[in-house]
């Protein structure tokens, strides 16, 4: 709800403060006295492309500040939210405009752009007019305001989950058949390639396992010629037999010698002994190193064949298995390709019956909302001078969508026999304005919290006509909040708060200058004023005694 319009230095208007209220809050004066500025005033620091000159003459800049008060659950905290602006209950608007052009703006001391203002804008305010009636011009504006009617919200829902699991089956289904097409491609690859790794059946550490075998092996073969020559020095037929001569030859001597060879006797023993155990170190050195030529030739054979295959494939060697795993499973993805198909065909098929059933209840739900919007739309066009009009809601197919597969649009007919066509087709500027008045009053639903303003909706009516509309904004206002311009007395009669704009003239340092107040008017002031829309100019008796009954019968409804 707007709480407070704070004006400076804009247009003729050089300084105003204004408080509004819940409920109809009326503006009256004479024309020209600057009803639009305020208008033009407040669509300026809400962001609205307006006039391009606002600054007073001769100021630096001109500035409006407007504060709203904020439900806990206000739409407009999503806009805040998303500009990362905090908020409690209360939500300040300032903007400023220099002399040059250049415009700045804050919500809640916090700079912001032009788009988040219109964005706030939009959940905050509707101007309403006879020439800013883009609601209703708009066949998209239609069909949400049928659907806020219809109070159409879960069924709406229910279409967009509908919509949404009906477009994943169908993403899903055709990314399956673009990979199985894929696989097909490649079949006779796949199917080769499986069969050729799984011939060799490739285990990972297993070229590091057989490289070092085969180094061994190879290692082995060098070395054990010198092993051998080395076995044939020391057996028997080398050192070994050499010392067990000697030691037979020197057997007989050893009693002539006296003693002196029982020790060279005992070395040489010793001496066997050590031989003996050489030899068969070495003789065991031999056989442990004894290398198959057959067994080095399929572990080099097995070597090469694995980097072969992994150059192939373009993969390291310990990759093989891993790589061989991935392609199997692309075989089988194949191989199963036509059962998962028939799977995800039938998925989509339960997928699109639940659209078509989610969309086809909205659908009945919107004819039959349709219905009951055009029964109560002529009980509130009869009074408004339209109750030879027709009114009707149009259903027609659409593009199916997230929000079901309806195009809403709302279509008259305002001479009886004429045919129905769109709104702006057919509607006079008045027409559209009332038009739109009886509809806001059937979508009361439809206000969330914003302040309504009606701008001279009422121009050109007057007596029973002017009447009803005023009731009917009355009633838009009653627990809402409604600003109205307006030049007649039946509707000024009916608000719960009375302002009245009024233009002076005074000398200046330069020549005169004009300004622009607005002044809040009590009872006795209200008489006069609506006396003064009664009776123009000269104001009688009278034209005071018919705004006091104007005023009885308002505060009577």
């Amino acid at each position: 709800m707007l709480r407070a319009l704070d004006i400076r230095d804009m247009l003729i208007i050089d300084r105003l403060e204004l408080e509004f209220q819940p409920g109809l809050n009326v503006l009256t004066g004479e024309t020209g006295a600057g009803k639009s500025i305020l208008l033009d005033s407040l669509g300026f620091v809400l962001g609205w492309r307006g006039r391009a000159e606002l600054v007073r003459a001769g100021a630096a800049q001109g500035e409006v500040t407007a504060v709203f008060e904020l439900a806990s659950d206000h739409p407009a905290r999503r806009v805040l939210a998303e500009a990362g602006i905090e908020a409690e209950g209360e939500l300040i608007l300032r903007r400023v405009n220099t002399e040059g052009g250049r415009k700045t703006a804050w919500v809640n001391d916090r700079r912001v752009s032009g788009e988040v203002l219109r964005a706030l804008s939009d959940e905050l305010l509707e101007l309403h007019g006879q020439h800013d009636d883009r609601g209703l011009l708009d066949p998209r504006g239609h069909r949400l305001m049928l659907d806020e009617f219809a109070q159409a919200g879960p069924a709406i829902a229910e279409t967009r989950a509908a919509w949404t699991a009906r477009r994943t089956a169908r993403r899903t289904l055709a990314a399956a058949q673009e990979q199985i097409a894929a696989l097909k491609a490649e079949e006779e690859y796949l199917r080769h390639a499986v069969a050729e790794l799984d011939a060799l059946d490739p285990q990972p550490g297993e070229e590091a396992e057989l490289d070092s075998t085969r180094r061994r092996m190879q290692g082995a073969e060098r070395v054990r010629g010198d092993i051998a020559r080395a076995h044939q020095v020391i057996s028997g037929e080398g050192a070994e037999g050499l010392v067990a001569d000697a030691m037979r030859w020197l057997d007989g001597a050893v009693e002539a010698a006296e003693g002196r060879l029982d020790p060279v006797m005992e070395a040489l023993a010793r001496a066997l002994d050590a031989l003996g155990e050489a030899e068969t170190g070495v003789r065991d050195a031999l056989d442990a190193m004894e290398v198959d030529p057959r067994a080095l030739e399929a572990a080099e054979e097995r070597l090469f064949a694995l980097r072969g295959l992994a150059r192939k494939h373009d993969v390291m060697v310990d990759e093989l298995a891993e790589f061989a795993d991935g392609l199997r499973g692309r075989l089988r993805a194949l191989d199963a390709s036509e059962g998962d198909m028939a799977e995800l065909e039938m998925a989509v098929r339960a997928a699109d019956a639940a659209y078509d059933a989610a969309a086809q209840a909205l659908t009945s739900l919107r004819s039959e909302a349709g219905t009951r919007l055009s029964s109560a739309m002529a009980a509130e066009l009869a009074p408004l001078k339209l109750d030879r009009a027709v009114f009707e809601v149009d259903i027609a197919p659409a593009e199916p969508g997230p929000e079901g597969r309806d195009d809403v649009s709302f279509r008259v007919a305002t001479n009886p026999g004429a045919p129905a066509g769109p709104l702006s087709r057919i509607a006079s500027g008045g027409e559209l304005s009332r038009f739109l008045l009886a509809l806001k009053v059937c979508l009361t639903g439809d206000n969330a919290g914003k302040t309504l303003i009606f701008d001279e909706i009422d121009r050109g009516l007057g007596g029973a006509t002017a009447n009803a509309v005023g009731r009917r904004l009355a009633r838009l206002a009653d627990g809402a909040q409604v600003l109205v311009v307006t030049h007649s007395p039946q509707v000024a009669a009916l608000g719960a708060h009375h302002w009245r704009v009024e233009k002076s003239v005074s000398a200046g340092p330069t020549g005169e200058i004009t300004t622009s107040r607005v002044v809040p008017l009590g009872e006795t002031d209200r008489i006069d004023e609506i006396a003064r829309m009664l009776a123009g100019d000269t104001v009688t008796e009278a034209a005071r005694g018919a705004a006091r009954v104007l005023l009885e019968d308002a505060d009577a409804a």
